[in-house]
């Protein structure tokens, strides 16, 4: 919470270790924003956050991603939404974890501040953070009463309502709610083909002279989240919280950038090659909602010609719906101890589907659904000990299940040749796979205070995590096995392993891992105004098997990966706190980084790939700086940059080279020199900067303008180095962008009235956020999710 200060940088205190603390006395580099500075920027969901974190990306996917984002801090992080796969990033909210980057663009209702901890925090938040942490501290009922209500309506029939009341029940008992509503029509024509190109034959979905069929990148979405709070001393806080949202919208908004494939299986039905006649626009595509009927075309394969093709569909649109209860409590024992349960349980289901060409051709179409709930339970105790220590222990365990069915029509599959694609089979097969995941964990820390100017952290953390992965590969009846990825269970059933070999179909592939995680950080006071720190501690992303094997051989395991890291900090509060510099250096050594490949034919042969491997060593370093500035009454200065140096130090030759060892770490530089460094969700720099100025108008009230300008680095878009002038090389880096949003707010004078006009990406800068590269899987496609245009929103908010 901030506390008022119009003379100074507001204090804010955070909860980061359990305790509260100033955010200038607590030893870890983190970005704390308060719910008055993410509305003064015009944020409304967690990756427009990233624009002024240091270090910190975090992007929406591609519509084959679903409702999910990519998250990374300083070069840490995932950017796959599958639930066989760790996230990397820990997300928690009112302390509870959300284990999964499916659902995870949260709207920012009614929190009170939001934590961003960078670095590993394995020993404190636990479940795999290596990168970082995001928290999300709600708004606690308090039974004072209160509230707000606000209204928002902007470019494309923007309509967003939002309110939030707290109230009182009986003494000591506190209930606080609170809902949201959005509505925005999308910024990417979905246009029919065959009714804009009439002379190509393409059979139209549209009816009349109207080609457009959808508006992709809408907004869909309605939360309501509800506390109860038993409060009757200072003994006893208790708090149950409730939350349901729903994300109904068209897919994501893509555009072709890139299309080209001769195989002549991935033809429209009146036979049009897939090429760049497909490549719509800035803001367009010629996306279908499945693909069509035929016959497949033989070629590696010959009594294959003339298979049937069933066709496919779906209704084009992503749904979400996500609901969750957890219960908070803590118990005051006495003076020095503190007892503290965390129960939650959490639900969502999710369906999407994604035309891979983005055209009336049949390269490739999906349908993906998932069921997923989690489970989990912490308990802690805090301790006291006099002035000299403050202890935390405690337990943590987590129990979740998904299941993901998926539906995949894959028509480019095929050998490459000098003379084009070598048709080899189709694959139009069913997946509904469960994946289970468990986690315990035990872990203490010991906060020391030798001096009054000298503190010593010490921390720990022992993790056992398990993982099972049970395949299924049907053809579309649901029924019966499909021969082409799974052979041996096509033929000798389901769960099959004897001297035929082992069925895909029905085996369970399992990872279990222990781990111990430390923490060991100095801090001093050199003065009321500055305070130095030291960092070494460690975190990992646990292994698994490969969760989308498209023939028995890519059922491959990887193992986790490792971090050690090295950190230096310093905070302090200039010019009696009207100055707040804070900055922070690292270096991590990284082992057996896990990298997604799109293309391995050292695994059963060339076809659609996205096998996880641990592809090598690296040294990660960098350096983060934050600056506030509030040099006279009213105005407000704010700034922050990150740089980052990535260096591969090792690879395993079978990740860069088909023909290489599939073991041991090599440091020849023909090898290590192929990785893409930073990886795929990484970038290399950021930096952003704002201003406000608030202008007293007497009994008018007050008039006041900001701007944010932020720019964030480029994002590779595949794990090795393309060739030079090849597609990837040319269309598959999503560039650095800059984008400035400006803001005016009028508030009354009895500051509970608030009138905002805002404006997002000023300037209109094109540009995108993720993309999506299957030329090197053979598909040759590469498309790409662009940003919102400029975009304008007036604003009324009332408080009571």
């Amino acid at each position: 919470m901030s506390a008022e200060d119009t003379q100074g940088v507001a204090e804010i205190v955070v909860t980061a270790q359990f305790r509260e603390q100033k955010l200038q006395d607590t030893p870890i580099a983190i970005t704390a924003v308060d719910a008055e500075m993410l509305e003064a920027r015009s944020q409304s969901s967690l990756t427009e956050v990233a624009n002024q974190a240091p270090s910190v990306v975090l992007r929406p996917t591609t519509a084959a991603f679903g409702p999910s984002i990519s998250a990374t801090i300083r070069g840490m992080g995932q950017i796959d939404f599958n639930p066989a796969l760790e996230p990397g990033v820990g997300l928690y909210i009112d302390d509870v974890y959300y284990p999964r980057l499916t659902g995870a663009n949260f709207d920012l209702l009614d929190v009170e501040r939001i934590e961003v901890l960078r670095g590993p925090q394995g020993t404190l938040t636990g479940r795999n953070s290596e990168g970082g942490a995001i928290r999300f501290i709600s708004r606690r009922p308090t039974g004072e009463g209160g509230g707000y209500v606000s209204a928002t309506y902007g470019s494309r029939n923007r309509i967003n309502l939002r309110a939030s009341a707290d109230f009182k029940l009986a003494e000591g008992l506190f209930g606080r709610l609170s809902g949201t509503f959005a509505d925005q029509e999308g910024y990417v024509k979905n246009i029919d083909y065959g009714c804009a190109n009439p002379t190509s034959g393409v059979p139209t979905r549209a009816g009349g002279t109207n080609c457009v069929v959808s508006k992709q990148g809408d907004v869909g979405y309605k939360a309501l989240r509800g506390l109860l709070r038993y409060n009757p001393s200072d003994a006893v806080d208790i708090m149950v919280s409730g939350d349901y949202n729903r994300d109904s919208r068209n897919n994501s908004a893509e555009v072709l950038l890139y299309g080209d494939n001769s195989n002549p299986n991935v033809q429209t039905s009146n036979g049009v090659p897939y090429d760049s006649r497909f490549i719509c626009g800035n803001f367009c595509n010629y996306a279908t909602t499945g693909s069509t009927a035929g016959t497949f075309v033989a070629g590696a394969i010959p009594p294959l010609q003339g298979l049937p093709l069933p066709a496919v569909s779906s209704d084009g649109r992503t749904e979400y719906k996500g609901w969750g209860f957890a219960l908070n409590a803590d118990f005051k024992l006495n003076d020095d101890l503190q007892v503290q349960s965390i129960t939650a349980y959490r639900e969502f289901d999710t369906s999407f589907s994604s035309d891979t060409d983005l055209s009336p051709a049949n390269v490739g179409f999906g349908i993906s659904e998932l069921d997923s709930w989690f489970a989990s339970q912490e308990l802690r105790l805090n301790a006291k000990i006099g002035t000299i220590a403050d202890l935390t222990l405690g337990g943590y365990i987590s129990d979740e299940k998904t299941t993901y069915y998926t539906l995949q029509d894959i028509r480019y599959v095929a050998i490459a040749l000098p003379t084009g694609p070598l048709p080899l089979f189709p694959l139009q097969f069913i997946g509904n796979d469960p994946v289970r995941s468990k986690s315990k964990a035990a872990f203490a820390t010991a906060i020391i205070h030798p001096t009054e100017a000298l503190t010593l952290t010490l921390g720990g953390r022992y993790t056992h995590e398990s993982k099972d992965y049970t395949f299924f590969r049907f053809n579309l009846d649901g029924k019966t096995i499909n021969g082409f990825l799974d052979p041996v269970g096509a033929a000798n059933g389901i769960g099959y392993s004897g001297p035929n070999g082992t069925a895909l179909s029905g085996r369970t592939g399992s990872y279990s891992g222990n781990r111990f995680d430390y923490r060991a950080s100095v801090d001093y006071r050199f003065s009321p105004q500055i305070l130095a720190y030291g960092t070494v501690s460690t975190g990992f992303k646990g292994g698994g098997i490969a969760p989308r094997p498209f023939n028995a051989a890519q059922a491959v395991p990887f193992g986790p990966e490792k971090l050690t890291a090295f950190e230096l900090g310093l905070k302090t509060d200039l010019l009696d706190r009207k100055v707040r510099f804070n900055v922070s250096a690292y270096f991590n050594k990284f082992k057996d980084a896990q990298l997604t490949l799109l293309s391995c034919p050292q695994f059963g042969g060339p076809g659609p790939c996205a096998v996880p491997q641990n592809a090598g060593d690296a040294d990660v370093k960098g350096i983060e700086f934050e600056l506030a500035i509030r040099p006279v009454e009213g105005l407000q200065i704010d700034a922050s940059a990150s740089f980052l140096d990535w260096k591969w130090k090792c690879v395993v030759p079978a990740v860069v080279n088909p023909a290489g060892a599939t073991t041991g770490c090599s440091s020849d530089p023909a090898l290590v020199s192929q990785l893409v460094a930073p990886p795929r969700g990484v970038s290399k720099s950021q930096w952003s900067i704002g201003a406000q100025y608030e202008a007293q108008l007497g009994s008018a009230g007050s008039l006041t303008p900001r701007i944010d300008v932020s720019r964030q680095g480029a994002i590779a878009g595949t794990a090795t180095i393309p060739a030079a002038g090849s597609p990837s090389a040319l269309f598959s880096t999503a560039e650095a962008y800059t984008l400035t949003n400006a803001r005016l707010t009028w508030r009354n004078a009895d500051r509970d009235i608030d009138i905002s006009l805002e404006v997002t990406n000023l300037f209109n800068e094109y540009y995108f956020l993720s993309k999506f590269d299957l030329s090197g899987a053979g598909a040759g496609v590469i498309s790409g999710l662009p940003g919102r245009p400029r975009e304008w929103a007036v604003s009324v908010k009332k408080k009571f």
